[in-house]
């Protein structure tokens, strides 16, 4: 056994040493994004796992498209929200967020590697009502700063977490009967809508159990210490993370809002460039 083990240790260690090679040499290749704002710059590497999204904020960049744009939504312990092209030379009372290029890019979920920590670059999008497929926004993103949590916060929220995955289930097993449903609603026939719902339920809670929500060992870690916004794990596209200018973004969070979450003292996106 003893043996066994050895010779285990070394094949792990040459896996591991290969691993680490490809991944030094993905990280040199990763393109690296400097945001110059009137708070300081703010670097974010993009990742090539997310290639879509890699590769249109690289096109957008070299248009000069976020340039003169704002931090149009800022939220204290949860993100700054930036890219709504409408924001550029936008007068105070003017409501943003609605802005974009008309397109929106497929979600590239490189989950559970990527996630929501604190730092994280990740693309806003509309809401599951109007986007089932969660598609993102062709430019507006955001930059999650969040707040740190207990290890039994973070259980009763995986717990939530799988009950909404229940819920979701549900309401596609649903869909289907919504005539049904209607017509026994209509008759006033408790009893087959009782059977239906329980029917139904139990059917959603099978297909939750074959992939049940659980968090990674990385992710408690980082959740329990820097922090961040784990409830929008799985939703919205990570694609990058910020490298460089984690102040910045701090101190941008403490800047006083209006009402719609907007800054009442405009932060600038001046100028955003590839570094590399």
């Amino acid at each position: 056994m003893k043996h066994f083990i050895h010779i285990l240790s070394i094949a792990l260690l040459c896996a591991l040493t290969a691993c680490n090679g490809q991944n030094k040499k993905n990280m040199e290749n990763e393109t690296i994004i400097r945001f110059e704002t009137n708070k300081g710059d703010i670097k974010v590497k993009l990742y090539n796992e997310t290639p879509q999204h890699r590769d249109n904020m690289i096109k957008l960049v070299k248009e000069g498209f976020y340039n003169g744009t704002l931090f149009h939504r800022v939220i204290k312990d949860f993100m700054i929200q930036g890219g709504d092209p409408d924001s550029k030379k936008a007068t105070p009372d003017k409501m943003l967020g609605e802005g974009d290029t008309g397109y929106t890019i497929p979600a590239e979920f490189v989950y559970p590697h990527y996630f929501h920590k604190k730092g994280a670059l990740a693309a806003a999008r509309m809401g599951d009502d109007v986007n089932p497929d969660k598609k993102s926004s062709g430019c507006q993103f955001y930059i999650v700063t969040g707040t740190v949590f207990s290890p039994e916060e973070l259980n009763e929220m995986e717990a939530n977490l799988n009950r909404r995955i229940v819920k979701e289930k549900f309401d596609s097993l649903a869909r289907p009967y919504m005539k049904e449903i209607y017509k026994l609603r209509k008759s006033n026939d408790i009893d087959s809508l009782s059977v239906l719902q329980e029917k139904l339920v139990a059917e959603a809670e099978a297909e939750a159990a074959k992939n049940p929500f659980k968090f990674t060992t990385e992710q408690k870690q980082a959740y329990t210490t820097v922090g961040g916004t784990p409830h929008l794990d799985g939703s919205y596209t990570v694609f990058g993370e910020v490298t460089e200018g984690l102040d910045v973004v701090e101190k941008i969070q403490e800047v006083k809002t209006n009402r719609a979450d907007r800054p009442t003292e405009d932060v600038i996106i001046k100028k955003v460039t590839i570094e590399n």
